[in-house]
């Protein structure tokens, strides 16, 4: 397994990962990626701003993510909780994972990748959020070791809940 930074010719691959996911929430009725985002233009700005990653077996890639360390605005403020600490973090977006490759734990290795970023850069926190009925992205979070913090809203107003890791 490969832990590697995206390229333009993954975005085919990435966006065919994406449809799943929201074809997915679709089906389970969560209201999360159903309002054509994330889209390729989303994908090709990660990857032109060096943030977009990808998860690689035998050639073929298996999972996506959006990792910055350049702070997210919509963190700044967080309802009915707190955040874990203040201080520099890498905030995780956009995780998905192929269906092919669903249940084999590719979202805890993205994580894991993520968490030797951070300890690469100094950097001591990791932060994310996820929709309050996505509940096997909660179930990976608390599994990792990532504790509830609030409430955020995205730039669309959707709410979203939140949850921080110190490393």
């Amino acid at each position: 397994m490969k832990f590697r930074k995206s390229k333009t010719n993954d975005v085919k691959s990435i966006m065919k990962i994406i449809s799943q996911a929201q074809e997915f929430f679709k089906n389970k009725g969560i209201d999360q990626w159903q309002n054509g985002y994330p889209n390729e233009d989303t994908i090709i700005e990660d990857i032109k701003n060096v943030e977009s990653y990808v998860l690689e077996k035998d050639g073929e890639v298996v999972a996506t993510s959006m990792v910055t360390f350049k702070g997210e605005p919509t963190y700044e403020s967080i309802y009915d909780g707190k955040w874990l600490s203040n201080n520099k973090y890498a905030a995780i977006h956009r995780v998905a994972v192929s269906n092919n490759h669903k249940g084999l734990g590719l979202s805890t290795e993205i994580i894991k990748c993520v968490e030797q970023l951070c300890v690469d850069s100094g950097v001591h926190s990791i932060k994310i959020d996820t929709h309050e009925e996505n509940i096997p992205m909660q179930r990976v979070l608390k599994k990792n070791g990532f504790k509830y913090c609030g409430i955020i809203y995205v730039d669309d107003s959707s709410k979203r809940i939140a949850f921080e890791k110190l490393l």
